[in-house]
C-alpha cells in the first residue's frame, strides 16, 4: 500500500471513530504530505477532547509507531511480531480492559493492509495480533473502507495436537521416502511376509496418537462460546482439609455476594490450606451446586496443570483485580448461562480450548482471561486449564 493511501485510511477511520461526521476526511487530502503523527494531531485538536488526547503520552507513543510502520512486507512482519508480543497480555492497545481507544483505530488502519496480505503460516505465528484485529473490525467503528480480515484458517492448537501433527508429518515423510525407492523382488517378499506386523504397528500408532489428542468436540459444539461461563475473581477467606477425603480441600470464597461460597477442590496434593488462604482465584460461579463426599460445592476453582498432572496450581489473578469482577474475553460478549447444564457437558466442551500460552497467560483459543487489572496467568506455560 502506498504511504498516501495508508494516511487516507487512518484519517477516515479516526474521523469515523471520533464521530466527527460533520468533518469530511477528504478535506485532509491536501495535507497528505504531512506525516501520520501530524495528521493525527490535527484531527485530535479538532475534536472536543483534543488537548487531553494529545497529552496522553502512551497514546502518542502508538501514534508514533503507526507513523513509523514500514511499507515493505519483510520489515513490516517484524513490526507486526512486536505488536503481537505487546498484545499477549492485554485485549486492546492501551490495555483499558476491552475499551477501544484512538490508539487501536490508528494502529488498525496503519497495519490493516499488511495483515490482510499475510500468508497463513505467518498468521499462525501472530495469534494475539489476529485476535485483536478481529475484535477491532467487529467492535470498532472504523467504517466500511477496510476489507474484512478473515480468520477461519488461524487456529489455536493445543500442545497435544501439535505433538500428534509432528508425529504424522514425520510418519508421512518416512512413507514418501520409502515409496520413492525402487522395490526389488526380495523387498516385495519381505513386504508380504511382514504385512500383518506392519498393519498391527500402524493400528497401535494410531491408537497412541488418538490418546494424545484432546477430547473431541462434535461439529455442532465447536463454536460454543466461553461467554457461557460465569468466571469471577474470588478471594479465599479460609481453607481446610476435607474431613473424609485426603485429596480434597474445602474453601470459603468471597465473590462479592452477601454470603461467601463454599467450594470443594481436589488440590490437597498440590497446595496446603495455608497457601490458599487470602489468595485471589478464578472461580466458575454458574456451575450447578453438587456434593463431594457429603460437602456441598458451589463453584469450581480454575487451575493450570502440566502435561502429566504432577504440577497443579490455581490461576493467578493480577494484582489490583477486584473481588467479584467477571473475566472477559475479547470478541465474546454473550450472556453467561444462569446455571450450566451438567447433562449437556457445557463446561467440558469449553474446557478443551482453555490453555496457558508460552508466557503462562490463561487463554480461551488464544484469547486472554482479562480483568480490569490485566490478564490472569499461571507459572506453568502451555498448561491445560480446568
Amino acid at each position: 500500500m502506498a504511504a498516501a493511501d495508508r494516511k487516507q485510511n487512518i484519517v477516515s477511520a479516526l474521523c469515523k471513530h471520533l464521530s466527527m461526521l460533520s468533518l469530511d476526511p477528504n478535506s485532509y487530502s491536501t495535507n497528505l504530505e504531512k506525516d501520520i503523527k501530524s495528521l493525527c494531531i490535527d484531527i485530535f485538536n479538532s475534536s472536543p477532547n483534543g488537548p487531553s488526547i494529545t497529552k496522553d503520552n502512551e497514546l502518542m507513543k502508538w501514534v508514533e509507531f503507526a507513523s513509523n510502520f514500514p511499507v515493505d512486507s519483510g520489515t513490516s512482519l517484524k513490526a507486526l511480531s512486536e505488536l503481537n508480543e505487546d498484545l499477549s497480555k492485554k485485549s486492546v492497545i492501551l490495555g483499558n480492559g476491552l475499551k477501544i481507544s484512538e490508539a487501536d483505530i490508528v494502529i488498525f488502519a496503519a497495519v490493516h493492509s499488511s495483515v490482510i496480505s499475510l500468508s497463513n503460516s505467518d498468521r499462525n505465528k501472530l495469534p494475539n495480533l489476529l485476535r485483536w484485529t478481529d475484535y477491532i473490525q467487529t467492535k470498532g467503528d472504523v467504517g466500511d473502507a477496510f476489507q474484512k480480515i478473515l480468520l477461519e484458517k488461524v487456529q489455536f492448537e493445543p500442545p497435544a495436537a501439535k505433538c500428534v501433527k509432528k508425529v504424522e508429518v514425520e510418519s508421512n515423510a518416512k512413507k514418501t521416502d520409502t515409496e520413492t525407492k525402487p522395490a526389488s523382488s526380495s523387498d516385495v517378499d519381505l513386504k508380504k511376509k511382514n504385512n500383518t506386523g506392519v498393519k498391527k504397528a500402524a493400528a497401535d500408532n494410531q491408537t497412541s496418537a488418538e490418546k494424545k489428542l484432546p477430547e473431541k468436540v462434535d461439529d455442532k459444539d465447536k463454536d460454543i462460546s466461553v461467554s457461557m461461563l460465569k468466571l469471577q475473581i474470588g478471594h479465599i477467606k479460609k481453607a481446610w482439609k476435607h474431613p473424609s477425603a485426603e485429596s480434597l480441600l474445602v474453601e470459603e470464597i468471597d465473590v462479592g455476594e452477601a454470603k461467601c461460597r463454599q467450594v470443594v477442590s481436589g488440590l490437597a496434593k498440590f497446595c496446603s490450606p495455608e497457601q490458599l488462604t487470602n489468595r485471589l482465584v478464578v472461580l466458575v460461579t454458574n456451575m450447578k451446586p453438587s456434593k463431594l463426599r457429603d460437602i456441598t460445592s458451589e463453584g469450581m476453582v480454575l487451575c493450570a496443570s502440566n502435561e502429566d498432572h504432577t504440577v497443579v496450581e490455581p490461576l493467578i489473578a493480577p494484582e489490583g483485580a477486584k473481588v467479584g469482577e467477571c473475566i472477559s474475553f475479547a470478541g465474546h460478549d454473550g450472556k453467561p448461562e444462569d446455571v450450566l447444564n451438567p447433562k449437556k457437558k457445557q463446561f467440558e466442551k469449553i474446557a478443551v480450548n482453555l490453555f496457558t500460552d508460552d508466557k503462562g497467560v490463561a487463554t480461551f483459543k488464544g484469547i486472554p482471561f482479562m480483568t480490569s487489572a490485566g490478564p490472569c496467568t499461571s507459572s506453568i506455560p502451555r498448561a491445560t486449564v480446568k
